[in-house]
């Protein structure tokens, strides 16, 4: 599959597999938008095509989970196939001491496209036994 991207700032990566047989791309910080005591946003200087029928599912790092306590502010980020707008990440550390927080240019989050079927519902009276 190919997914179109735009690079909206000059310090903006376009995302990467870690490895072969990574199931994630890397996303990259370009700018940071925002910091608190204990979250920071960062902008990645990006926007992207996400084909129809899929959507685009940002996770953490682990390894920013173990080493340094730091997760994605909202757990899990959804881009949805019709959002044109730059990706943005924002963390949060479990401590005050942002310290171990990501800079500009590095790995900040992880992500994957998915296919998502939208349906529909239908209420029911009853439903099976569990």
């Amino acid at each position: 599959m190919n997914v179109k991207i735009k690079k909206i700032d000059a310090e903006a990566k376009v995302p990467v597999y870690g490895s072969k047989g990574a199931a994630c791309f890397d996303l990259y910080a370009a700018a940071v938008k925002d910091a608190t005591d204990d979250t920071v946003t960062y902008d990645t200087g990006l926007q992207f095509e996400i084909p129809q029928g899929y959507a685009m599912m940002i996770y953490s790092r682990s390894g920013h989970g173990f080493k340094y306590g730091i997760t994605l502010a909202n757990s899990t980020g959804v881009i949805d196939a019709d959002y044109r707008g730059e990706v943005c990440v924002k963390l949060r550390k479990s401590s005050t001491d942002i310290h171990g927080m990501p800079c500009v240019g590095e790995r900040i989050a992880q992500a994957m496209i998915i296919p998502v079927e939208q349906v529909s519902f239908e209420e029911a009276d009853e439903l099976s036994n569990t």
